[in-house]
């Protein structure tokens, strides 16, 4: 049987915020679908992920990319385009140009490309409407590329109207909790041709409410607003949490 190496490449969504462990560490679909993976082939798989919060579709392409390949995967998930449709101008086909690029150099380096798109936190946000427009387009502009390849596995999480309820989010309602990362993680899953945990799907029990009008602009916005005056990153100085392959063994 060939060896499985998995390689994530991103931004927050892919690294975990909003699974947050009790350690501290973030978790994250990436982390839950590879060892469910594991658990479903039977045998052992190889896992790196070198997603890294707060970057932008291009940088994620232009220095996580390479530096995955390079590390001979067999798979390779890619998402992006999340703090991409947060900024003002905004270009949705050259966002969409790095995933035709992602495809390409997988094409030429023979790894099989898992595309994923983001949940959608349009419900919940400032700017819900603009932030909705944005991600319809991008995900249309993405589907486009790849519509004529089969061979490319998907896991669309964008059109999922149940993932986009407040159950599914943490309290700065911009990154999925626990519950949001299990159930893109078994759309990873279902899409591999794994069965996944029925729990995975839907929340066991629902967090509690996070703060709201003037407490959630302090708390969330108000240090988002000020990165972007600041022109810096919430991933600034942050190294990849598994740049190098880590064994999963799976679990009875």
């Amino acid at each position: 049987m060939s060896a499985v190496r998995f390689v994530a490449i991103g931004d927050s969504f892919t690294e975990g915020v909003g699974d947050d462990l009790p350690d501290g560490r973030v978790r994250g679909w990436a982390d839950i679908a590879a060892q469910g993976w594991a658990d479903a082939a039977g045998h052992p798989i190889e896992y790196a992920n070198l997603a890294i919060r707060g970057k932008l579709a291009w940088p994620i392409v232009e220095q996580q990319l390479e530096p995955a390949l390079a590390l001979g995967p067999t798979h390779l998930s890619f998402n992006g385009g999340g703090n991409d449709m947060l900024r003002p101008r905004t270009d949705v086909e050259h966002i969409a140009d790095a995933f035709s690029r992602v495809l390409r150099r997988c094409d030429e380096e023979g790894v099989t490309l898992i595309l994923l798109s983001g949940a959608n936190p349009s419900g919940q946000l400032p700017m819900g409407s603009l932030v909705q427009r944005r991600g319809d387009e991008l995900s249309d502009a993405v589907i486009r590329r790849i519509a004529d390849r089969p061979d490319v596995i998907r896991a669309l999480n964008w059109p999922d109207k149940e993932l986009s309820t407040p159950p599914y989010w943490s309290e700065d309602r911009l990154h999925m909790n626990a519950a949001g990362h299990h159930r893109v993680a078994a759309r990873v899953l279902q899409g591999l041709g794994f069965e996944p945990p029925a729990s995975w799907w839907s929340p066991t029990a629902y967090p509690p409410a996070g703060p709201s009008g003037f407490a959630y602009y302090r708390q969330h916005v108000g240090p988002w607003v000020k990165r972007r005056v600041t022109r810096t990153s919430s991933g600034d100085g942050r190294e990849p949490k598994h740049p190098t392959w880590v064994e999963l063994v799976p679990v009875p």
